[in-house]
């Protein structure tokens, strides 16, 4: 008689007395699907959104710039040497187009308006300072301007102040007389009153005519221009990397929600 012997094997050791071939997990079981990161949009896509984003900003600013210069500001060049010392001929100015709306024309305001048509400059606008206000009466004598007959304080003219005299235009508004400044009109004189054509050649100028007051020079740069475009630039860049890169939602290593992470643990339960 045959001796009987237990079958023996792993099938046994694990449990499994029937020797059935224990089952491969495979993808298409939902039972053992793992956790898997999201899909992560590819570097071209990611280069052309963000090259999307950085034009519609730059857009964005030169539509601001656009709108500033037609309503706010703008920036004109120095042409002559009629402002001399002030403004010296190539210097750059902004030039403030509300502040007249505002706060009106003052006395010392230098202004920039469009070429009278009395002026024989080449020059599609003119840079002066306002000496004389409307219904005033101003005269020279001396080589000093008075303003209804009072001497003028001039503190922005050179030391010593360059003599004021009449021009030798035969018009009633170069001075060798007084001369009563029309309603809704303004004198303007150069600083450098022995080389400037001004309201004593080419008469007051009016309101509607007036570009702007002068706000600051901005070249030759000067130490506060510098600082001020420092801390646009610094703005600029600060903001232009959160908007784009830092901001929440967007640091790398974070997940949106309901975004489950890579695991390496088993299949799940």
């Amino acid at each position: 008689m045959d001796d009987f012997r237990a079958p023996e094997g792993p099938d046994v050791a694990a449990g499994n007395p029937g020797g059935e071939t224990p089952r491969t997990p495979t993808t298409s079981d939902p039972s053992t699907l793992r956790r898997e990161s999201p899909r992560r949009p590819s570097r071209s896509r990611s280069a052309s959104k963000w090259l999307f984003e950085w034009l519609a900003v730059l857009g964005v600013a030169l539509l601001v710039a656009v709108g500033i210069r037609a309503f706010v500001a703008q920036i004109f060049s120095i042409p002559s040497a009629s402002m001399e010392p002030t403004l010296m001929i190539g210097n750059r100015i902004v030039v403030d187009r509300i502040s007249q709306d505002l706060h009106g024309i003052q006395r010392g305001n230098i202004v920039v308006f469009t070429r009278p048509p009395n002026e024989r400059a080449p020059y599609a606008d003119l840079v002066k300072r306002v000496i004389g206000l409307p219904g005033e009466v101003i005269s020279v004598s001396g080589g000093e301007v008075y303003i209804n007959g009072t001497p003028l304080a001039e503190p922005w003219l050179p030391t010593p102040n360059p003599p004021s005299d009449p021009s030798p235009v035969e018009q009633p508004w170069s001075l060798t007389q007084p001369y009563r400044i029309p309603a809704g009109e303004y004198f303007v004189m150069g600083d450098n009153r022995t080389d400037s054509e001004d309201s004593r050649y080419f008469g007051p100028i009016a309101t509607k005519t007036i570009v702007g007051v002068m706000a600051f020079k901005v070249w030759p740069v000067n130490t506060n221009v510098w600082i001020a475009l420092a801390l646009v630039v610094i703005l600029f860049v600060v903001g232009g990397w959160y908007l784009f890169y830092w901001r929440p939602g967007r640091r790398p290593g974070r997940h949106s929600p309901g975004q489950g992470a890579s695991s390496s643990r088993g299949p799940l339960p």
